[in-house]
């Protein structure tokens, strides 16, 4: 193989396979000289057809003193879909440098290319996906069914890769404010690592809590930590807090409140069967799943405790609640701030009747 590709939305993993695969590429005991890294952020369309000629003419030369190489066209902004890549001027560029690869690269050159967008409909794109070793590194999609389970099994790995162990409710606080970025991720595992020092390996809330900055993803799950508390005060406080922010209301009930009390009503369904496995089929049909089909225990797990706090006939009350809660925000013309209040109120009321 003399071609390969490292794409993909997840810019932060993007960028570390691609230099990984560089330093194993390269001929054992090559120099800087004897390899060309061409930087592949452009400006606009004629400076993308100037780094794609410079890539192309780094293809068509040969290795330095005649030697083996790599050619690296680095972090490529030109060649997905926004305007620049698809101005006619870049386009040529991208045409050309597709040429020299399907006319055969030199013996001894590989060419690697490494960007966050690839066009899948265009001819290099088409090209690339049928004859490249082809990596694609997307980000984990946070609005599908078992994203923190995702994060959790990297950022428990990198933990125990630097010594730390990575677990439990310190684990389940880790994910929802660093997300879902490889990048971030890394940082704030090394930022941890610091924090510790060598004397102290194990990682516990109150590290996160100090460490790990609040996200817009972690404020998300602080309200739902405080409606599993039915701690209604806190809970209107941080939806507040995102309201003033211009945060819009039905995407706030649909990403915190109603996967909460889901999480928790379900929780409560399999409680007297002590484990999601050991529930009948009948119970297990109607559980959250992910994308691959299999039942996003993750979820529930995160809510089996704070279940205990409800009761199973409570919480049916509490979907009705936010079924009632989510209509008024999309059909009445309703203030948003008092629908969400209120729903909140109705959630975390302790004098509820069982």
């Amino acid at each position: 193989m003399s071609v390969y590709v490292v794409t993909g939305s997840d810019e932060g993993r993007v960028a570390e396979e691609a230099a990984a695969l560089f330093e194993e590429l390269k001929p054992p005991g090559s120099d800087e000289f004897a390899n060309e890294i061409i930087e592949g952020v452009a400006d606009n369309a004629e400076d993308a057809f100037q780094k794609a000629a410079s890539a192309n003419e780094a293809l068509q030369t040969i290795g330095f003193f005649g030697g083996d190489k790599v050619v690296w066209l680095k972090g490529a902004n030109f060649l997905g879909n926004d305007r620049s890549s698809e101005a006619e001027r870049a386009i040529s560029g991208v045409e050309n440098l597709l040429e020299t690869l399907q006319a055969g690269l030199p013996p001894g050159v590989i060419f690697l290319v490494s960007s966050n967008a690839i066009s899948g409909v265009r001819r290099f794109g088409k090209w690339l996906k049928k004859n490249a070793d082809y990596r694609s590194y997307d980000k984990i999609d946070i609005s599908k069914e078992g994203w923190e389970e995702q994060v959790a099994i990297k950022a428990g790995r990198l933990a125990r890769e630097s010594g730390m162990t990575l677990e439990g409710e310190a684990l389940a606080l880790f994910v929802q404010r660093a997300g879902a970025e490889t990048r971030q991720i890394n940082n704030e595992i090394n930022k941890l690592d610091l924090y510790l020092g060598r004397e102290r390996r194990d990682v516990t809330v109150e590290d996160v809590e100090l460490i790990v900055p609040v996200s817009h993803k972690g404020v998300i799950w602080e309200i739902s930590r405080a409606i599993e508390k039915r701690d209604a005060k806190r809970a209107i406080h941080l939806i507040d807090s995102l309201l003033n922010k211009n945060e819009n209301a039905v995407g706030l009930i649909k990403a915190s409140i109603i996967p909460t009390v889901r999480n928790l009503f379900f929780a409560k369904l399999t409680e007297p069967y002590g484990s999601v496995n050991s529930a009948p089929e009948a119970v297990k049909a109607v559980l959250p799943k992910k994308k691959d089909g299999t039942i996003n225990t993750w979820g529930l797990k995160m809510a089996a405790q704070a279940a205990r706090r409800f009761t199973l006939p409570q919480l049916q009350k509490s979907m009705e609640h936010c079924l009632a809660g989510d209509k008024a925000l999309v059909t009445s013309s309703q203030d948003h701030r008092m629908v969400l209040h209120r729903l909140v109120i109705q959630l975390c009321d302790k004098s509820r009747a069982a």
